[in-house]
């Protein structure tokens, strides 16, 4: 027989469940502005029907429903729509890094400007021919040291600028390295948190969206792979466990960084600054805090991959590659070929004073040639125009030093006055070789510049439909709202029927004849 009181039992099972999906309502509703949050739903279980399966059931017509109960208050999140987010996160920011440290060497450069290098050596030129046009004048002379310095300065302000902004980059290694190791260290906190919570039959939602925000902020350093592990006890069949992280390379192979037993740290080898043995600055290795290492080359994507390519990266000091150091180097290998060519045609010319064999620059070697670069001639006499003794009107040396620029290398030969002069540039001419660089820094940019838009598009598009699924709509929130009060309305007049009912049978039956 079924209890005269089942149908209280069941309506007031359904009062306290709608009870709850309104709170939990109210709680999306509340955070419907809150960063990282994802909206929460109360999952409906029908409870166990009455009578049970057994040999002494009551002989009732068929098992009756007992009401619902709230199973569990479960976040609404797609983990396939986080993983493309987070992969879409990882090459924007190695794009938009890449971008940035392009641009900061475009500002530098300054081409084409009237500021640049290319401007100051074209004014150096025609100051040599105007001197050629007028030997003996001392204003001409004047104009091309001072043409020369200006030349010279050039070269150092591009060589300083561009290492400072280096040494900038290695700082922002450090500083990228020091927010993932906190980074790491969050998640590895939480995932203890969360595997007290889990067993005890609890879903930690909001320890849930905070990791999942720590992931996010990690995906824009390296490329992240999220594996979940079962916490056990009684965690419910949909808890989400506790995150190992491992850091994918490029081959794809997973370098484990969160475990259930802790977090491991990054960190440069050898160190970015305040090393004796690294004075030049570079990357050898990402040292993990258990001995295991990742090569600079071998991250897939994010922050820290762009900030080491333009640092830049090698084996032992002398290996070293990367953007910034190719600039240099460059600058260095124009400036050394500049100046030695221009000292071979100096050399061969003569002075007013009829000295001869004096360089006009002195550069010292090939490294760091373009910060050291620097007029070495105080008496404009001695500038050699004249190709012969005694000739002061010969002005055919200054007309044969403007014509460097033109002057075809090969192989890393070019011959001056007859003798062969040997160069770090290869081929084509001083100027040929300034504009080819220059050039590729456009196309770099112009690289970075569309490939930092197509990532932040799809990580754009992939975030927006990630956010369809998980962000609170207030419109939908309405809508539950009076859904879960008219259903909590309706139990509660439920009550009140059954009680009509029960006040017939206990007031109104056993009272014939009264």
């Amino acid at each position: 027989m079924r209890s005269t009181f089942h149908g209280l039992e069941v309506a007031k099972r359904g009062m306290f469940t709608q009870q709850s999906a309104i709170y939990v309502t109210g709680h999306n509703i509340a955070n419907a502005n809150t960063p990282d949050f994802s909206r929460q739903r109360v999952n409906f279980n029908q409870t166990e029907p009455y009578p049970a399966a057994s040999m002494n059931r009551p002989n009732i017509p068929g098992q009756m429903g007992t009401g619902v109960e709230a199973g569990s208050i479960q976040r609404i999140r797609d983990s396939f729509l986080d993983y493309q987010y987070r992969n879409e996160s990882t090459k924007s920011g190695y794009w938009s890094t890449r971008l940035d440290a392009i641009s900061r060497m475009e500002d530098v450069m300054n081409e084409p400007t009237e500021f640049g290098l290319a401007k100051a050596m074209t004014q150096f030129w025609e100051s040599l021919q105007d001197l050629s046009v007028s030997p003996e004048n001392e204003g001409a002379r004047a104009a091309v040291r001072q043409r020369g310095i200006a030349v010279a300065e050039s070269f150092n302000y591009l060589h300083s600028s561009l290492t400072q902004i280096r040494e900038d980059l290695g700082q922002q290694i450090k500083t990228g390295l020091l927010d993932v190791n906190s980074i790491l260290r969050q998640i590895s906190e939480l995932n203890d948190q969360i595997k007290a919570i889990e067993p005890n039959g609890y879903l930690p939602n909001d320890l849930y969206d905070r990791r999942d925000a720590l992931v996010d902020e990690l995906s824009k350093y390296v490329q992240v792979k999220v594996d979940k592990q079962p916490t056990g006890g009684n965690a419910l069949p949909i808890a989400e466990g506790i995150y190992k992280i491992s850091i994918v390379d490029s081959t794809g192979a997973a370098i484990e960084v969160v475990s259930s037993t802790g977090y491991k740290t990054l960190s440069i080898d050898p160190s970015i600054s305040g090393d004796p043995t690294n004075p030049n600055g570079y990357v050898r290795n990402v040292v993990l805090s258990d001995g295991t290492t990742i090569a600079p080359n071998d991250f897939a994507n994010g922050k820290i991959k762009a900030l080491i390519e333009a640092y830049g990266y090698g084996s032992t000091p002398t290996s070293v590659v990367g953007y910034y150091p190719d600039m240099l180097n460059k600058l260095d290998q124009m400036a050394y070929s500049f100046a030695e060519m221009f000292n071979a045609q100096h050399r061969a010319g003569y002075g007013l004073d009829n000295s001869t064999g004096l360089d006009f620059f002195s550069v010292g070697s090939v490294s760091g040639a373009a910060g050291a670069i620097q007029v070495s001639i105080n008496d404009l006499s001695k500038i050699a125009a004249s190709t012969a003794l005694n000739e002061p009107g010969n002005g055919e040396n200054a007309l044969n030093l403007s014509k460097i620029k033109d002057l075809l290398i090969t192989s890393g030969t070019v011959t001056i006055s007859g003798s062969p002069v040997s160069v770090p540039i290869q081929g084509g001419t001083i100027q040929t070789f300034y504009e080819g660089f220059i050039g590729q820094i456009g196309v770099d940019g112009q690289q970075a510049q569309r490939m930092k838009v197509n990532a932040d598009t799809l990580a754009k598009s992939v975030n927006e439909n990630r956010q369809s699924v998980s962000s609170v709509s207030l419109d939908e929130e309405m809508t539950n709202l009076v859904k879960f009060q008219h259903a909590y309305s309706a139990a509660a007049r439920m009550i009140t029927v059954v009680d009509e009912m029960l006040d017939k049978i206990i007031n109104g039956m056993g009272r014939v004849g009264i």
